[in-house]
């Protein structure tokens, strides 16, 4: 069993808050990581069309057969029992961690807490394995590329699975199960082809109205769309640094998944060689390293404050982290550090004279260095003993 590194915040929260939502892309190890958090909680699965119906039909008496509380899984999948969980949790207003509820639709268990449970409840979001926790599980392989491709999400690591079977089967499970209600029956093709090509631009800015020409569909229909794949945790968009620098910037955001095995699928690339020679090998980096850097914040149960730097004269920054400490970081795929890597660092910390940031290049090598004030930190401890853990 590999531990995950949100089971020390999970614990924390379950002291001060009586309801912990779980939420994360399907396969993400919610399921396990709450079991594994509750060991002696009864454990209810909304999956389950039985169970799911009698908790529909009366789910204030559902919950009466857990009185010490209980796990939910896709709890979303069941509204009527968010008012029920808010009943006997105002009836027992001292109890803390009396119900886990998981859900791998953000936007509907959201709206399930948000209209009963305000103020009752704490969130993590959990994404697919960090490097970390490979690590630290002895499995982590020593080639980025092989790392990239195969990507980290938890069924590749604990069964005899090709990595693209696996994936084929997500996304046709993804789009049939997730998606399903949605989705205009009759666009479920050209919502294919947008996934499709919203993978061709992970990692890149995000412009509305060239996907909807490409789908054929509105720009409404693209918002929406790009809605649902955030709230089911397949992508995050990166809004940019706002700050009055005198430079005109875009206001436009980044996409980027949020696994670089599923984007490599979609990419069409299977196999290490294929990555190293993509015309997409830099975007397929800068989406790991970014994705890295959001499951440090997650597993800490904090906001990602991430934000990118690029202005109307072409300088640009790949990412800022505004944490305890602010860093601008670039990111490359070089398996080699080069002083010309931080060019663009120092003149955004030249910008920003009244803020004081530290600089790091992530890459694809396996040594740290730091080179005239800048750190290069190798891919294996980008979240780890470089200063970039954060509180």
């Amino acid at each position: 069993m590999i531990y995950r590194n949100a089971m020390s915040t999970i614990e924390r929260q379950a002291k001060g808050f009586p309801v912990i939502a779980i939420t994360g892309p399907r396969q993400s190890g919610k399921t396990t990581l709450a079991k594994l958090a509750f060991p002696k909680m009864p454990f209810v699965s909304f999956d389950d069309e039985q169970m799911r119906a009698v908790a529909t039909e009366n789910p204030q008496d559902f919950l009466l057969a857990f009185p010490d509380g209980c796990i939910i899984d896709e709890a979303q999948r069941v509204p009527k029992i968010f008012n029920a969980v808010k009943y006997y949790v105002d009836k027992a207003p001292s109890k803390m961690g009396l119900y886990i509820l998981t859900g791998s639709n953000q936007f509907n268990l959201k709206h399930g807490i948000t209209e009963s449970l305000a103020g009752r409840v704490a969130y993590i979001n959990l994404l697919p394995f960090t490097v970390g926790e490979l690590s630290n599980a002895g499995i982590l392989t020593d080639d980025p590329f092989r790392m990239m491709v195969k990507g980290q999400y938890p069924p590749l690591y604990d069964r005899d699975v090709d990595p693209q079977d696996w994936y084929q089967a997500y996304i046709e499970t993804y789009i049939e199960r997730d998606v399903g209600s949605l989705v205009n029956p009759g666009n479920k093709l050209a919502f294919k082809k947008f996934i499709s090509l919203c993978a061709h631009r992970s990692g890149q800015l995000l412009v509305l109205s060239a996907l909807a020409k490409e789908c054929k569909v509105s720009i409404p229909t693209i918002s929406s769309w790009l809605s649902i794949l955030e709230s089911s945790f397949i992508v995050y968009l990166m809004e940019p640094f706002s700050s009055n620098l005198g430079r005109r910037l875009t206001k436009t955001p980044k996409l980027f998944f949020l696994d670089s095995g599923l984007l490599c699928h979609l990419l069409r690339i299977h196999t290490r060689e294929e990555l190293i020679l993509s015309p997409y090998k830099g975007h397929v980096t800068e989406t790991f390293a970014i994705n890295e850097l959001l499951k440090e914040r997650f597993n800490q149960g904090r906001p990602p404050e991430l934000s990118f730097y690029r202005d109307k004269n072409g300088l640009e920054v790949d990412a800022i982290a505004q944490w305890n400490t602010k860093v601008a970081i670039e990111v490359k795929s070089s398996t080699r550090p080069n002083a010309e890597f931080q060019k663009n660092l120092m003149k955004f910390v030249k910008l920003d004279e009244k803020s004081t940031y530290e600089t790091k290049v992530f890459y694809l090598g396996d040594r740290l260095f730091t080179i005239h004030g800048t750190d290069y930190v190798p891919w294996q401890k980008w979240t780890k003993g470089n200063n970039m853990e954060s509180s």
